[in-house]
């Protein structure tokens, strides 16, 4: 079964979030799965 999924809103700064979406384009995902990978990514090395 998929895991559950919630919608939130963020403010990110205006280059951040260009580099993200640069990354994500980059990677073939949309913005909220490269920003999942991330975080994800992230809390696994904690």
């Amino acid at each position: 079964m998929k895991p559950l999924k919630e919608k939130v809103s963020i403010t990110i700064d205006a280059d951040i979030l260009l580099e993200i979406r640069e990354k994500a384009e980059k990677d073939d995902r949309s913005l909220s799965q490269y920003i999942n990978l991330v975080l994800r990514e992230h809390l696994n090395r904690k």
